[in-house]
């Protein structure tokens, strides 16, 4: 069973065909997968989704690029909905400087927050991080992140800081991007970093792994992430599908 540690389901693309993209997942042989909210209404959804199906997960939080929009009164309402049964994760969260509508400063103190609040619901981080690798691995540190743990998602950094996420209790997800061509830093992750420290994730309907590169990604993709990963470690794709499942299911606390 494959196991899509990231999904946005709860997006607008999916809105015409929900159900028959939900079914060519299930033919690919994925079992469970989390559905990310990152603000009130994709939480909204979110939330609809989990409870209508068995087999999806939620996470909620506050996206950086939106931060300046967080208000005390989502947060409390994140923290109550931490509570929920289905709801596994807090996030994503982290920083993205990639654009300027709120001030690094800003995603900054939301970031922090988000990490105290996972820590007093006792779930683990999802972590969304674009251009601000540093400050991301000094504020996780300094807010002793480890505690709760959590997923790089989407990781492109080097193994280097791999290795640094991994020693402070993190997972290394993996999506479409180790499927490119001249992706070279998250081929080399997905050979040094050991697989009982790796996910897999499509992070749909964004990037999507080759050949449908530039397409809308969806859950059923997620096989050749897995795949790649079992050519680049040169080990059979039952193992990544396994131990890539195993992780999910210890970190998310699922039976």
């Amino acid at each position: 069973m494959l196991f899509d540690t990231h999904v946005h389901l709860n997006a607008e693309q999916f809105n015409e065909d929900l159900e028959e993209v939900i079914s060519r997942a299930k033919e690919a042989g994925v079992g469970r997968m989390v559905v990310v909210g990152f603000d009130r209404p994709t939480i909204e959804r979110a939330m609809e989704l989990v409870e209508r199906y068995e087999f999806l997960y939620a996470s909620v939080g506050w996206h950086p690029v939106d931060a300046i929009d967080m208000t005390d009164g989502d947060l409390a309402w994140i923290e109550e909905l931490a509570s929920h049964p289905k709801v596994v994760a807090i996030g994503e969260m982290g920083l993205d400087y990639h654009w300027d509508k709120s001030p690094k400063e800003i995603q900054k103190e939301v970031f922090r927050k988000q990490i105290h609040l996972a820590k007093r619901v006792k779930l683990p981080i999802i972590i969304h991080n674009r251009e601000a690798t540093q400050d991301i691995v000094d504020i996780l540190r300094e807010e002793g992140a480890e505690e709760v743990g959590g997923i790089m998602h989407c990781f492109s950094g080097s193994a280097e800081i791999a290795k640094e996420c991994v020693d402070m209790n993190f997972y290394i997800s993996l999506g479409g991007p180790v499927t490119f061509k001249n992706a070279k830093k998250p081929k080399e992750v997905a050979q040094e970093i050991p697989l009982e420290k790796l996910l897999i994730e499509t992070d749909c309907p964004y990037l999507a792994p080759h050949p449908n590169r530039g397409k809308r990604n969806e859950p059923a993709y997620v096989k050749l992430v897995a795949e790649q990963i079992a050519e680049l470690k040169g080990i059979p794709l039952e193992e990544v599908e396994n131990v890539t499942t195993q992780n999910a299911n210890k970190l998310f606390n699922i039976n």
